[in-house]
């Protein structure tokens, strides 16, 4: 396992749709087993493929709780329905620093594939809800900030230009 790094605001890849996977093989498998790894190290509570650099849909997440199933992969993710709405600040590995406050559904039915081709379909709830609209969000090029009003998008696009990013973010903070 490795920790790769991590892409960010303003890198094309992040903000192009991802492709499906095809076929589970060994690169595959080193691709979450990294992810895991990155999201672990990054202390982030999700990773989508394209926030490292590949550009397949494929999301780690681990939700961080005590009642957490521990890190879980993501093959293929779809959300196939969503109920209610919640706001709540959210930010992002890929661009350090900015948080804004996002509304999501307040829970979501996912269908995947886990790591071992087989069919996932759970609900989620709460912060796992959100982490899944948010890394799904990353498969089809959509950040966070796309989700906030104008007024609030167009802010903090002018801090990042007139700041930049920081180089790292307070390893207190834990991101989406």
């Amino acid at each position: 396992m490795a920790v790769r790094p991590i892409r960010r605001y303003g890198d094309p890849i992040i903000r192009k749709r991802a492709g499906p996977v095809s076929e589970m093989t060994h690169g595959i498998q080193t691709l979450i087993d990294d992810m895991i790894e990155t999201m672990y190290d990054t202390l982030g509570l999700g990773l989508a493929a394209p926030q490292i650099g590949v550009s397949l849909r494929v999301i780690v997440i681990d939700e961080g709780t005590k009642d957490s199933a521990g890190p879980q992969a993501f093959i293929n993710p779809v959300i196939v329905a969503g109920a209610g709405s919640v706001r709540a600040e959210e930010g992002c590995l890929s661009i350090p620093g900015v948080y804004g406050e996002v509304v999501r559904a307040a829970e979501v039915r996912v269908e995947a594939l886990d790591r071992l081709e087989a069919p996932v379909k759970l609900e989620a709830r709460g912060l796992l809800a959100r982490i899944f609209q948010h890394e799904i969000d990353h498969l089809d090029g959509i950040l966070f900030i796309d989700r906030l009003d104008k007024v609030q998008r167009d802010r903090i696009k002018r801090k990042i230009r007139r700041e930049g990013l920081p180089d790292s973010v307070p390893a207190s903070s834990l991101r989406l």
